[in-house]
């Protein structure tokens, strides 16, 4: 992956040329080897001025003539092209893809990156009255609190742990601790949800390589395996579910991963959950089946989703710390756990690591994709 963050020096094509790059390095691969490539990117339309980015990056990549697709999920886009390439694979039709995420966000302004992201919610009913994703959040969070009695020093929790762990990963948008009054005392965005319960704007790129696990071995002494790979939706619109305390995509889809890797939650070492604002972690880890409904927020608190706690959770800093690049994001949650499963997560390795999981959200909730992922014996 490429360092997160707010990059002024290099474009949309420069950020994931450098993560193929990197990718095909570690693969000990030649790109005459590559059948099929799969590029998760939210909005290069309005974000950039860019359309047709699949054919885009294979032309950048000096991977013609292959088979090049652009996957679009809202923040999504990269957990799903990671499960497109993993069923290209899987079927036999590809033997060798190359899957990215990649976005560049801050070269338009604050209100055109609003606009852009407000389109993963509902158009006609979410973003032309006026609520932004921050103000849906809020709403949850508001429902979790009256329901639980989760506070905002919970929440704070997330962004606290988060920001530690960001502050140990090189690739990070953020490499500074906070404590819990940094949170509190933040300006507030949409009540109860402060600057630092939110996910920053970031550009970034994350690639890997997918293939079958035996042709994988021929590559590399530690290849990952890719035990499960599941995706739900839901209604675009938040006022259409039936709770605003929990995502059921994230549940239908975590429930089809344990089935499909034949695991539990109780197995599972490190989590990279979707936590675009600190609530969302907070409901994840509750609809993965982590912990209970209602006690993610104290779970949080007590440090039981620490580094090397009950379950390391969003190690490499999440989304909160790390950066939310938004296509990115679902590969770069692969790509986190697949160092932690090789023991190559320098300063925040998760001890014996054996079973990870990643979890990915595009707009409130609407599409969750859920992969589980095995260290090879």
């Amino acid at each position: 992956m490429t360092k997160f963050g707010e990059d002024w020096k290099r474009g949309f094509r420069d950020l994931i040329l450098e993560a193929g790059k990197k990718a095909l390095e570690d693969s000990n691969l030649h790109g005459a080897e590559i059948d099929g490539l799969f590029a998760g990117t939210m909005a290069p339309g309005p974000l950039i001025g860019q359309e047709h980015a699949g054919a885009l990056l294979a032309d950048w990549m000096g991977l013609n003539p292959i088979a090049s697709t652009r996957v679009e999920a809202a923040c999504a886009s990269g957990g799903v092209a990671l499960r497109q390439g993993f069923m290209a694979v899987a079927s036999g039709l590809h033997d060798c893809v190359v899957e990215g995420g990649v976005e560049k966000m801050t070269d338009v302004s604050g209100p055109d990156v609003v606009s852009a992201l407000g389109g993963a919610g509902d158009q006609e009913w979410e973003l032309f009255p006026g609520a932004t994703f921050p103000a849906i959040y809020a709403l949850a969070a508001r429902r979790h609190m009256l329901d639980y009695g989760t506070t905002e020093e919970q929440m704070a929790s997330v962004a606290v742990k988060n920001h530690l762990n960001g502050s140990k990963n090189k690739y990070a948008q953020f490499q500074s601790p906070i404590t819990i009054e940094t949170v509190m005392k933040s300006k507030m965005v949409a009540s109860p949800l402060k600057v630092f319960d939110c996910s920053p704007v970031t550009d970034g790129a994350a690639a890997l390589v997918l293939m079958p696990l035996d042709k994988a071995r021929a590559h590399t002494d530690t290849p990952i395996e890719i035990a499960a790979s599941a995706q739900a939706s839901d209604t675009l619109a938040l006022h259409d579910r039936k709770s605003l305390t929990e995502l059921n995509a994230t549940k239908v889809a975590a429930k089809k991963a344990y089935e499909m890797a034949k695991v539990g939650a109780k197995d599972i070492d490190i989590a990279e959950v979707h936590d675009c604002f600190t609530i969302a972690e907070v409901m994840a880890i509750e609809d993965l089946g982590f912990f209970k409904k209602g006690q993610g927020g104290p779970a949080s608190e007590k440090g039981q989703t620490a580094l090397n706690a009950d379950i390391s959770v969003n190690t490499s800093g999440g989304l909160k710390a790390c950066g939310h690049p938004v296509g990115a994001t679902g590969i770069k949650q692969a790509v986190e756990v697949t160092w932690q499963l090789r023991g190559q997560a320098n300063g925040r390795q998760v001890d014996g690591a054996e079973i990870g999981l990643t979890h990915n959200v595009g707009g409130s909730g609407a599409t969750a994709v859920v992969h589980i992922m095995k260290r090879v014996n």
